[in-house]
């Protein structure tokens, strides 16, 4: 009876803390894109000065993987994140995410590269090299949440060169490890290629110059949208503008840039969920190569999923098209 009352107190201490309309403090979800160790020291500056400019407490939270910090942000543990753009569809999804802001390139670019990695001793030189010896070679793809490690590649690199399912293309094929894993898992020759990106590539020269001087590049994708910030769509109103507000003009003065430079950032800009209409029209386009390609499917089967994919595209189709009407009216 007593172990059920403490239950009981427990549970109405927990719903009236997540009912309150303002969190006590913030919980900053920071996907796993290398060693959490990394990642704290880049962001902790940050978090630092945001605490002094919204007036409250700034927690950094890690998770094994892409997947920890969506659901952390769905049964709020988390209140704001930077996320990829693929893991942000999730987020806006199912997580009751909203985007605010877009990370801006340090060297002004307007986002990165997916690549394709070897080991420099490898022989390969080239996409087309390793999709024509795929049996030859093994592969790792990055977590399933990556825009850069897994979602674009999974198109760009495969699907468009007529390999639907990657993981029966090679001798021995993963999933699911970071950025940093991934590239470290190249140089040392544990796996023959893998997916990483050009902001990965920074941090790694930075910190593991002589690993990096072991990598070569045989593959750069289509330009990807910078990273996005979230923050949960029921925070009070003017908590998010005093968040938003604290990012757009973060970056303005030498002494943040400075901070944010082992980032490889230079600031934010506004944007909103309709950042991620081009991901989204990726992931369909994917799903349909793969139903196209499904020989277990029935001609009917196959013809109810590709109208149904076909209408969902249409949809985003019309959604880009004003998207892009309002963003030139502004």
């Amino acid at each position: 009876m007593r172990a059920i009352a403490t239950f009981a107190l427990a549970t109405a201490v927990w719903s009236f803390a997540t009912a309150a309309d303002e969190p006590a403090a913030i919980e900053f979800g920071i996907i796993s894109t290398e060693s959490s160790m990394n990642l704290r020291k880049g962001f902790e500056p940050i978090a630092a000065d945001m605490e002094k400019a919204i007036g409250k407490k700034v927690n950094l939270f890690f998770a094994p993987d892409y997947t920890g910090v969506i659901e952390a942000m769905r049964f709020n543990k988390v209140h704001i994140g930077w996320f990829g753009n693929k893991s942000a569809i999730e987020c806006v999804d199912r997580a009751n995410g909203e985007i605010f802001a877009q990370c801006i390139d340090k060297d002004g670019q307007p986002g990165y590269w997916s690549l394709i990695i070897v080991h420099k001793d490898c022989p390969l030189n080239t996409l087309d090299e390793l999709l024509a010896k795929g049996k030859d070679y093994t592969f790792a793809m990055g977590d399933p949440q990556s825009t850069s490690g897994f979602l674009i590649p999974s198109y760009y690199a495969f699907v468009k060169n007529g390999v639907s399912d990657p993981s029966k293309h090679f001798k021995n094929y993963r999933s699911g490890a970071n950025h940093e894993a991934n590239a470290l898992s190249v140089a040392n020759k544990q796996v023959d290629g893998a997916t990483f990106n050009t902001e990965a590539m920074f941090h790694l020269q930075a910190k593991q110059p002589e690993a990096a001087a072991k990598l070569k590049a045989i593959w750069k994708s289509p330009l990807i949208a910078s990273d996005p910030l979230i923050y949960r769509n029921d925070l009070p109103a003017d908590l998010k503008q005093k968040i938003r507000e604290f990012f757009i003009s973060y970056g303005t003065t030498s002494e943040a840039k400075e901070k944010l430079a082992p980032l490889k950032w230079s600031g934010f800009k506004p944007s909103t969920n309709a950042q991620l209409l081009p991901f989204r029209q990726l992931g369909l386009l994917k799903d349909k190569a793969k139903i196209e390609g499904d020989d277990k499917l029935s001609a009917d089967e196959k013809a109810t999923k590709l109208k149904d994919i076909d209408a969902k595209l249409a949809t985003l189709a019309e959604q880009m098209r004003q998207a892009e009407a309002q963003a030139a009216k502004n």
